[in-house]
Formats: structure tokens, C-alpha cells, sequence
């Protein structure tokens, strides 16, 4: 791991989605508002349910988030393919927060449950990040986690084998 701290708040992460945080050409963030975190709480490459690394983010909900105006109008539900994005965000950042060269993108996803909707009444999404895999080799970097979102406590989107990789172009 480099020289960063274990929890970042809303600067830092506005700072990463600027290419500042992990240096020119490496993992960055999306910026507001596709940035689906407002902090992210705890992160490690050796702890989690197997050892091979965590992260642990929130997002405040509040009733005049973009996607509520037009997802659905009049049936307000946060998009659950965002819910999703955020977790690939996540795994992203941890891969540059290693240290870990290279831009991060999305390779795919097992499976993905979604039993609960997010509407403008809630209140906090909090995004748990487990890696069961990471590995770095000379051709390749590649996170393999799981992942579940809750919404106020509640467990809603439940993620298995999301894959996310750094690439140098």
C-alpha cells in the first residue's frame, strides 16, 4: 500500500475524480454526478471476510438527487445499475489506492440481486466492498470482489465476482 489513509472524505475523493489523488493515468473517479460516494469510511488490501482487502463507502440520499426527477417521474427509484456502479468504483479505488498503476475499468459482474429500491425517503447508502481476489503480475492488474449496498441498514443490491482491472492505455 502507499503512503494514503484508510478513509477519504468528499474532497479527497473529488480530488481522485480529478486524476490528483493516485497520479496522472491511474485509477480515477468519476466526477459529481456520476461520483456515487460521498466518503468512503474504512479500506485495507488484508482485511475482509477473506483476506484479500475491503472498502466500506457512504452516499447521503436526498430528494433532490438527479436521477429522481427522471427515474421515474412521479415514481421516484434511484437506478439500480448505479448502486452497481458505485461498488465498480469502489473496487477501482482500492486497486489505486495499492498503489496499483494504470486506469481502472469494469470487466464484468456474476450476479446481481436487487431486493430493495431506494427512494427519496431514505436517508444513507452505505457500499461494503470484499475482495477475493487481487492480483498484480506483469500483464495484468485485476480486482475480484464482492459487494452489497444498504440502504439505512438494510441490505437492497447484492453483488458477486465483480471484476475490475488497471490498465496503462
Amino acid at each position: 500500500m502507499a503512503a494514503f489513509p484508510t478513509s477519504f472524505t468528499k474532497d479527497d475523493l473529488l480530488k481522485c475524480a480529478r486524476g490528483e489523488l493516485f497520479g496522472p493515468g491511474n485509477a480515477q473517479l468519476p466526477a459529481p454526478p456520476m461520483l456515487m460516494m460521498d466518503r468512503i469510511t474504512d479500506i485495507s488490501e488484508d482485511r475482509g471476510e477473506h483476506g484479500k482487502g475491503h472498502v466500506v463507502a457512504e452516499f447521503d440520499i436526498t430528494p433532490d438527487l438527479w436521477f429522481f426527477d427522471c427515474h421515474f417521474p412521479g415514481n421516484p427509484i434511484m437506478p439500480g445499475c448505479l448502486g452497481l456502479d458505485g461498488l465498480w468504483q469502489l473496487t477501482g479505488f482500492n486497486l489505486g489506492w495499492r498503489g496499483w498503476q494504470g486506469r481502472g475499468y469494469a470487466l464484468g459482474v456474476g450476479e446481481v440481486k436487487l431486493t430493495g429500491m431506494v427512494r427519496p425517503d431514505r436517508k444513507l447508502l452505505t457500499y461494503k466492498v470484499d475482495f477475493t481476489k487481487a492480483l498484480q503480475t506483469r500483464r495484468l492488474t485485476m480486482g475480484v470482489a464482492n459487494g452489497i449496498v444498504e440502504a439505512d441498514g438494510e441490505v437492497i443490491y447484492q453483488v458477486t465476482d465483480m471484476k475490475v482491472a488497471l490498465s496503462a492505455s
